[in-house]
């Protein structure tokens, strides 16, 4: 039987995302499982436009709070979704290509299974998987459950 001990949640803080959180926390839950949940920032700030540039050091503090207000967006999301549970969890935010950033953190904490939700926030329809997801699927080293 397959027993996860380290589940990986990445969450775009989507409705969609809610119910992966949800159950990847309830799975832990059922194998005392360590759970790590992921959002990733998509982008970096920009310092130049086409005919405007910022200070560098803006830009570096503009990414800052930018990855602040997203660790403080997954820490609500996960603590009013799984209440107690959530203080056991390891939150994290990373920049980048998200179904990249997922994969390398999944290898890099050993993970066993990924809780990923099958559409976001860019889902298009109700029946086409995400391509976050489908990157996921198709690039991951360990078990995962998409759930919608």
């Amino acid at each position: 039987m397959f027993k996860p001990s380290r589940i990986l949640i990445p969450t775009d803080m989507s409705d969609h995302a809610d119910k992966a959180v949800r159950q990847g926390f309830e799975i832990a839950k059922l194998f005392g499982s360590e759970v790590f949940v992921l959002h990733v920032v998509h982008d970096h700030v920009q310092q130049c436009t086409v005919d405007y540039c910022i200070d560098s050091k803006l830009a570096d503090d503009l990414q800052k709070q930018v990855v602040e207000g997203a660790r403080e967006g997954i820490k609500k999301q996960v603590e009013k979704l799984v209440g107690e549970e959530a203080a056991k969890a390891t939150l994290d935010v990373k920049v980048g290509a998200p179904y990249d950033q997922i994969l390398k953190e999944a290898d890099e904490k050993a993970v066993d299974l990924i809780v990923i939700s099958s559409l976001g926030t860019t889902g298009i329809g109700k029946y086409l998987i995400g391509s976050v997801a489908r990157h996921v699927l198709l690039g991951a080293k360990c078990s995962v459950l998409l759930t919608r």
